[in-house]
């Protein structure tokens, strides 16, 4: 691929996600990244916005599908994309990228070969909510040319950075007015489609 690719992820998407684990704690959680490669910059993947699915176990399933095409249609709109998928494990001590995973990844991979995925450090982020924290709390998967995906650089935060810095001192304001409990994923909208999946209400 030449030129490693680097990864902005802006604050609205990365305190989105980071709500959306918050929210269903002892949950497999996972969502789609929107976003763009700039023409400018093409060694630069911007993640505009995170897409909170499903809080359950999930697969290549129909609803997968059915929101990959409702996510582009809506964001199409604003030259926005699929570009990865953010998870966070069940099990508080699980720090692997489990095969679902990937497999959406590679799913995504097919039609943007500079997918990312997100993996939320669940140790992480308990230090975050105890007000400890104040590293990023998800680690950059990318895929390599075997096909298969890997933690990037050393620490896996090399390449990845957050367009506002001060995102982790917001994301305490919402932890401690208990704002995750607004958080709506595709999964609640299926089950009530009166909850809005795109969240529009959540940061006012």
């Amino acid at each position: 691929m030449g030129v490693e690719c680097r990864y902005e992820v802006a604050q609205a998407a990365y305190i989105k996600l980071v709500l959306h684990a918050l929210k269903h704690r002892t949950s497999p959680v996972g969502g789609l990244l929107v976003g763009r490669l700039p023409e400018d910059n093409a060694s630069t993947v911007q993640i505009a916005d995170a897409i909170p699915l499903t809080h359950s176990q999930i697969g290549l399933l129909p609803s997968l599908e059915l929101a990959l095409i409702q996510v582009e249609e809506h964001f199409g709109a604003e030259g926005l994309s699929v570009v990865g998928y953010y998870h966070a494990n069940e099990r508080y001590d699980d720090a692997e990228l489990g095969n679902a995973a990937k497999k959406i990844g590679d799913h995504i991979f097919r039609y943007f070969p500079r997918a990312a995925l997100l993996l939320l450090d669940n140790k992480g982020l308990e230090e975050l909510v105890k007000g400890k924290g104040r590293d990023l709390v998800v680690q950059l998967y990318t895929r390599d040319s075997s096909k298969s995906w890997h933690q990037a650089g050393s620490d896996g935060r090399s390449q990845l950075t957050i367009k506002e810095p001060s995102a982790n001192v917001l994301l305490l304001d919402y932890i401690s007015s208990e704002k995750w409990q607004n958080i709506v994923d595709f999964d609640d909208h299926l089950d009530d489609i009166s909850k809005d999946w795109l969240n529009p209400n959540l940061f006012k």
